[in-house]
């Protein structure tokens, strides 16, 4: 336990912890969107549309970010994009649609919306798609 919490940051413990941080928070996330995605055809009509683009793309929007996105991020691939609408939704969630509601309510927006901010800071570490993609490269992922 010593050693642990002695060692000096081991890039491999670090991208190991990404990479679990990733599949986590993605998991996480796809799970909520996939409840989304099996009651679509009872959402679609009073899912809530703060942008004014409809109620029903308005929810594949968010379908995209919670399921698509959140696939994207787990297997690291084009990760730091791939935060960028699930952020952009969460925010959208947690101020607009939940805005007058108690923090209890905006928790979960607010949790993920955080969550995604440091993997777009971050990025996805080594053990991701994009690392393997752009590995002959110069640009670091």
């Amino acid at each position: 336990m010593v050693s642990l919490l002695m060692k000096k940051n081991n890039p491999s413990f670090t991208d190991f912890a990404l990479l679990l941080f990733r599949v986590l928070i993605g998991g996480f996330l796809f799970v909520h969107g996939l409840s989304k995605l099996t009651e679509f055809s009872t959402l679609k009509e009073t899912f809530p549309d703060p942008l004014g683009i409809g109620s029903t793309l308005s929810l594949v929007a968010i379908l995209a970010a919670e399921v698509g996105c959140t696939v994207l991020v787990a297997i690291g691939l084009f990760t730091r994009l791939a935060a960028i609408p699930v952020i952009f939704g969460m925010f959208m969630a947690a101020f607009f649609i939940h805005g007058a509601d108690p923090f209890q309510v905006k928790e979960l927006s607010l949790l993920y919306m955080g969550l995604y901010t440091v993997l777009l800071i971050s990025g996805p570490g080594r053990l991701s798609a994009d690392r393997f993609i752009w590995k002959g490269s110069r640009r670091k992922v």
